[in-house]
């Protein structure tokens, strides 16, 4: 299917159109209704619409956002297509188009048949397909769940094309990633965790830090962590633990993280059970004081990516709406463009599973 058709099939009926013309009041949109429309049910109109949470979606009624999964082919990224397809309605819709490393045969999203288009590769053109789709769908936001060695290089793609992002793949340089993004006040939320329970333990910790500097200096830390073999790096979600826990007095380096990707381990001392091997991430912080007298353990065990999937999709929608929403000039942010969850948990807009 090309691209042209795969963007034919996202465009709702006549009637749909009318419709959405007699019941939404939309602000801050340009150009005529018929183009503006081509954002809307792009998940083939299937599904009620669901009544949106808090305040990043109940201010003002807004077009659907337009969501890019890249690369929808991996686990994490088909978890977060499934989710945009589930939450759909009024809300936002799934593009029927995607990124991989290489281009592969069209692949299925409940229903959604999504084109994948290779960033490198024989007549591969990302940049083209990126200024086509934001024609056909204005306000498109793009949501990155592919490789640590490509995480720089992508960046750097949706910068050059003026396409707000939300990147959810760990790794890369991410001191560079940070000062690209920021020179460039481009709208990005950049985190290593998207699993909202979770974000709310890193801004506790975060805050603890902050608040009581050396609360726990001379203690020691161990910190294990626990994923699918196919995560080769350490997470994002450990690093940003770490930074907080050396705030408050700790000493202990990126390195000294034990990684633990042997599936008897995992089976046995871990405790992850054998149907979620392929998916999981069960954390252990350890502090235990000079004299070993006194100890306290942080655990945090997450089974399968629906927790990560469902704010994903709270992240993008919270950026559309920083952004301007679909058709629009920025709104708020005082200048801000780059965010992190905590932005996202502290505006309120986290649907609840």
């Amino acid at each position: 299917m090309s691209l042209a058709q795969c963007a034919a099939a996202a465009l709702p009926s006549a009637d749909q159109q009318q419709q959405l013309r007699s019941s939404s009041s939309i602000r801050g949109r340009g150009g005529n209704n018929s183009d503006n429309l081509q954002t809307v049910l792009g998940s083939r109109g299937r599904g009620r619409p669901l009544l949106r949470s808090r305040a990043v979606v109940t201010r003002t009624m807004a077009a659907p956002v337009p969501i890019m999964v890249n690369d929808l082919t991996g686990k994490m990224g088909r978890a977060v297509a499934d989710a945009v397809v589930a939450r759909g309605g009024d809300t936002c819709f799934l593009v029927p188009v995607a990124f991989s490393g290489r281009a592969k045969p069209p692949v299925d999203v409940s229903g959604v048949m999504v084109e994948v288009s290779g960033l490198a590769g024989e007549g591969s053109n990302p940049g083209a397909v990126l200024e086509e789709l934001k024609q056909k769908y204005p306000g498109l936001v793009v949501v990155d769940y592919t490789l640590p060695k490509a995480v720089n290089a992508n960046a750097d793609l949706y910068m050059a094309h003026g396409v707000p992002f939300v990147m959810g793949t760990t790794g890369g340089d991410r001191v560079k990633l940070f000062e690209d993004v920021r020179a460039a006040a481009h709208f990005a939320i950049i985190a290593p965790q998207m699993g909202k329970q979770v974000v709310a333990f890193q801004a506790a910790m975060k805050l603890m830090a902050e608040n009581f500097p050396g609360a726990f200096k001379g203690c020691k830390l161990t910190v294990t962590e626990s994923h699918q073999s196919s995560k080769v790096d350490t997470s994002g979600t450990a690093k940003a633990l770490v930074e907080s826990f050396n705030g408050l007095g700790c000493e202990f380096g990126i390195s000294e993280v034990e990684l633990v990707r042997d599936v008897p381990t995992q089976l046995g001392a871990m405790g992850v059970p054998e149907e979620h091997l392929v998916g999981h991430a069960f954390h252990t912080y350890r502090l235990t004081s000079p004299d070993g007298t006194v100890s306290f353990e942080f655990q945090h065990n997450v089974c399968g990516r629906s927790i990560y999937a469902e704010g994903t999709v709270d992240a993008a929608l919270f950026l559309s709406n920083m952004v301007g929403g679909v058709g629009g000039a920025p709104r708020r942010g005082g200048g801000k463009t780059v965010y992190d969850m905590i932005d996202v948990l502290k505006e309120g807009g986290m649907v609840t599973n």
